[in-house]
């Protein structure tokens, strides 16, 4: 996005980030920061992951994303209980001055990510600041915008990307700079992945980045459903309030490029001979006896010549690939250009979920959402269902439909590395 004009109409019209004082983990309370760090809060895989991470630390961040309660309302109660018990304890204390936070990760085969966090100005889609990539889930919105409710806080920051101007960009110099002061924490999480926090607040600083990130538009690039929340609430609440904005984490892309991943499927109560015999006539199905990498390795090398999926959950990999034309052409919705047409989660959700296995796509009780493929595998074998395996979708595919104002189905696509949550959280009493 490059705008011209009135400063303020620029402010208006780009990303608008506000500094505030970020609530953060006392190192000194706690078992170590690693212990109360968790992936956000769709990528932990329940109940084994939530449990492990419950068992981390009793402060572990979880207790406030996921908490675990027989009702929605009571889980929501004890988010809360928990969060002001937190604060009054000490356990998690507000830094004295607001600020922007320039966030690093460093992980395997030298990758290395830098971005800001940010309070960023909560806007419309029409407005074309903060582009959409995906439909989102309602009883997912309802659930997130709940807990938001409860607990009057943004609990993890979601994850934006923006194409700046690389090494040369303003925010890229404040970014790198601030790298090379000691942190306000460090740590190492159990994925390998090192964490780094520092604390902008040098008012010549954080204008350069605000006013920098003004001429820019950015892409969601991991946490729909939490930007549609705070869409919500900002609704609910008469402006000025402090919900006008959310928590987020933005990076430059053409400083930091991200990695793509796919999303995969669990498909409940389907056993994998019933998905592989009602494909009969509809695509080539083809029985791989080989490792999890071999069978997504062939995945891979089908899905450059077309729509091509993995079934697993029987002990053994079905690659499904070259799908009936004539089925796509009476399936697939002829009003979206054709690179969403050929999408791989377009002919999984308009074609195969919905005309040849009938399961309906909103029910969290039919389908499952799961980030890791093996564990999507072991579900699958040991609930005797379905795991339908992706192939990730490439990021300019989904830039230049966001661009179009076109959005892909649910869970089509994983960026990361995702921030972790609990390094920083923003209350909005503050």
């Amino acid at each position: 996005m490059n705008t011209a004009g009135h400063p303020e109409a620029t402010a208006r019209r780009g990303l608008e980030l506000t500094p505030f004082r970020g609530l953060r983990y006392d190192p000194d309370r706690v078992g170590s920061l690693a212990a109360v760090t968790s992936p956000p809060y769709d990528v932990v895989v329940r109940p084994d992951g939530l449990l492990h991470l419950e068992s981390a630390d009793p402060y572990n961040i979880v207790r406030l994303i996921l908490p675990q309660a027989a009702t929605p309302e009571a889980r929501n109660a004890q988010a809360a209980d928990t969060l002001r018990h937190w604060r009054s304890e000490g356990v998690l204390t507000a830094d004295a001055d607001p600020g922007l936070y320039v966030y690093e990760q460093r992980g395997d085969a030298g990758l290395l990510q830098r971005g800001i966090i940010g309070a960023l100005r909560v806007s419309d889609p029409s407005d074309r600041v903060v582009l959409p990539h995906e439909d989102v889930m309602p009883h997912i919105v309802a659930d997130r915008a709940a807990l938001m409710r409860a607990t009057s806080a943004n609990l993890e920051p979601l994850l934006l990307t923006y194409r700046g101007n690389g090494a040369t960009a303003a925010t890229t110099t404040v970014v790198e700079r601030a790298a090379g002061r000691p942190p306000l924490l460090s740590t190492t999480t159990e994925d390998g992945f090192r964490h780094r926090l520092w604390s902008l607040t040098d008012p010549d600083d954080v204008a350069r980045v605000r006013a920098e990130l003004a001429e820019h538009q950015a892409l969601i690039a991991d946490g729909h459903h939490r930007w549609a929340t705070y869409r919500r609430l900002r609704a609910e609440h008469p402006s000025p309030s402090p919900w006008d904005h959310g928590l987020v984490l933005l990076v430059d892309t053409a400083r930091y490029p991200l990695r793509v991943r796919a999303i995969h499927r669990l498909l409940h109560g389907l056993p994998v001979s019933d998905a592989v015999a009602a494909l009969d006539g509809h695509f080539r199905v083809r029985r791989l006896e080989a490792s999890l990498p071999e069978a997504m390795a062939a995945l891979a090398e089908a899905a450059g010549a077309g729509n091509a999926f993995l079934l697993a959950g029987d002990g053994a990999f079905h690659l499904v690939d070259r799908p009936d034309t004539g089925l796509l052409a009476r399936t697939v919705p002829t009003d979206r250009p054709e690179a969403w047409r050929t999408l791989d989660a377009t002919v999984l959700h308009a074609t195969l979920l919905t005309h040849v296995w009938h399961i309906p796509e909103d029910s969290a009780a039919h389908i499952s959402y799961i980030h890791d493929a093996a564990a999507t595998v072991e579900k699958a074998e040991r609930d005797g269902g379905t795991a339908v395996l992706m192939h990730p979708v490439r990021e300019e595919v989904v830039r230049d439909l966001a661009r179009q104002g076109v959005t892909m189905p649910r869970k089509s696509t994983s960026f990361g590395p995702k921030p972790a949550s609990g390094l920083v959280l923003r209350a909005l009493d503050l």
